[in-house]
């Protein structure tokens, strides 16, 4: 096969040409359920700023699935969030992924070319489509956001 053809289930990734650091999403562990994205620059997080942090990467999924862009527990454990959670990267999306980080408490947080920002993973897409119609009025949920309670 062709450089451009990915086999069956794999995720195709480009490489940004102005991004020297950038690496090839990799799964901590064979039980991994996801790829780690790494930071393609060196950046600094500030308290109340959102930053996007570049992967360096394009991605293409495999026909019939999207992408999604989870964050990673151990950084939101320093205070590190990302917002957005989780993205979602579609099929036909053609530009460099870029992982919005923003740190919740400390003075700072540095990112260095390489650190493990996010994750990625591979999502069935069952490509829904959308109509009008009546929608059943009988259930038990009545209430809006926290319904069932704490």
């Amino acid at each position: 096969m062709g450089a451009h053809m990915p086999r069956r289930g794999e995720i195709l990734f480009e490489k940004v040409k102005d991004a020297p650091h950038a690496q090839l999403p990799i799964r901590a562990t064979d039980e991994s359920a996801c790829l780690d994205l790494h930071s393609a620059e060196d950046t600094v997080l500030l308290p109340g700023q959102v930053t996007l942090v570049r992967t360096g990467l394009k991605m293409r999924p495999p026909r019939g699935t999207f992408l999604e862009v989870r964050p990673r527990s151990g950084l939101s454990s320093r205070g590190v969030i990302m917002v957005n959670a989780p993205g979602t990267i579609d099929r036909d999306y053609a530009l460099e992924v870029k992982v919005p980080l923003a740190l919740l408490f400390g003075e700072s947080y540095p990112i260095r070319a390489g650190d493990r920002i996010a994750q990625v993973r591979v999502v069935p897409n069952p490509a829904p489509t959308a109509r009008w119609g009546r929608v059943p009025t009988r259930g038990n949920r009545t209430g809006g956001f926290g319904s069932t309670g704490r």
